[in-house]
């Protein structure tokens, strides 16, 4: 695997990374009662020769924990936990950043903490269902508008859980703007019919976006501030829109201005989505001039060769790294990857189908 970008060391910011192999963030609903446990810092552990781990997401505050077992990072007792897991990572020379996950409309009470409000930019109910453990699979309900206080108290969040994740021993934040959860929810003109400052025009609806990215870029350090985007992905109940490209070349020429790390784009085409167009990738390439990490259905041989076309500077993969935990050196040796993928497990409560995945023999 000679002259293999994917083995060459990286800069991402503040963070020097021993490869260009990144682990995707993934949920696996292992946090019981919400808080990362021992279980998490194994399964983090064993993964640790990726270049840069990006977590499952994590809630800054009990209004975004809209599924079951998902972490946060708002309590002194997750902090805690969360040590536990970077210091797992760290031990094995790896880098692993910390993804902050506001579900917004995509929730429901049963999977939330008492008090807890499901808060999004419009009162647009999601088209769907999700699994509550408790109820077993229910609707969406329809969300909260937010006011101009809840908005002001959300970016207040992300900032605080921003810098919680630094004090738990993260090298950096990933900000999740994809996938039809809070963030994205402002960027689409469907799920945001808001008539202030926040709805309506492109530069409208990115500024909550830009206005969190920009707290927590401030609070932790821009070197250390990333942010994933899925331009064109419908998870969650997102159709597209007529603006779609206008939305995400007005957001890199912002993010390129704020000077962030990195911007991570997914391509779900590989799980049946529709593919994100090779042209949004390329505007944002020449838009935004730090790191790109592109993720979505990787083989080595193609995430080589989109590292080669200049198109990505890193390349994440997430299912291979379900079942092959030592994914980094199957690669190196070029040996055949594990298919044995228990997918009946990937939303458990146990270490069956995640930490008790062999390695290569």
């Amino acid at each position: 695997m000679e002259n293999n970008k994917l083995f060459e060391p990286a800069q991402v910011g503040a963070i020097t990374l021993k490869n260009r192999i990144v682990m995707s963030p993934m949920t696996r609903c292992r946090a019981i009662g919400n808080v990362p446990n021992d279980l998490m810092a194994k399964y983090y552990g064993q993964r640790a020769n990726a270049g840069l781990i990006i977590t499952e997401g994590t809630s800054p505050s009990p209004n975004g924990l809209g599924y079951a077992r998902i972490p946060g990072i708002y309590s002194d007792e997750q902090i805690v936990g969360w040590k536990k897991v970077t210091s797992a990572v760290h031990e094995k020379g790896g880098k692993i950043v910390i993804q902050l996950m506001h579900t917004g409309r995509i929730s429901h009470p049963a999977n939330m903490p008492e008090g807890a409000v499901i808060l999004a930019p419009s009162a647009v109910k999601p088209a769907g269902q999700m699994w509550t453990d408790t109820l077993q699979m229910q609707d969406f309900p329809m969300p909260k508008a937010m006011t101009a206080d809840e908005l002001n108290a959300t970016k207040a969040e992300f900032v605080a859980a921003a810098k919680n994740a630094i004090i738990a021993g993260f090298d950096g934040v990933e900000l999740h703007g994809a996938n039809g959860y809070l963030l994205e929810q402002f960027l689409s003109p469907i799920s945001n019919v808001r008539t202030d400052e926040y709805g309506g025009s492109v530069e409208n609806r990115a500024r909550f976006v830009l206005e969190v990215v920009s707290g927590v870029a401030a609070a932790i350090g821009k070197d250390r501030t990333g942010i994933r985007l899925s331009p064109y992905g419908v998870a969650s109940d997102m159709p597209h829109y007529p603006e779609i490209d206008a939305t995400y070349s007005y957001l890199a020429e912002q993010l390129n201005q704020l000077g962030i790390a990195f911007i991570h784009i997914v391509d779900h085409s590989a799980m049946g989505a529709p593919a994100v167009p090779l042209q949004i990738k390329q505007t944002i390439r020449n838009k935004f001039k730090n790191i790109i990490i592109l993720a979505g259905g990787h083989s080595s041989e193609s995430a080589q060769a989109e590292l080669e076309s200049g198109l990505g500077d890193l390349a994440a993969f997430g299912r291979p790294f379900i079942n092959n935990p030592d994914l980094v050196e199957r690669f190196a040796k070029n040996v055949d990857l594990s298919t044995d993928l228990d997918m009946t497990t990937f939303y458990t409560a146990d270490e069956k189908g995640y930490t008790d995945y062999p390695f290569y023999q």
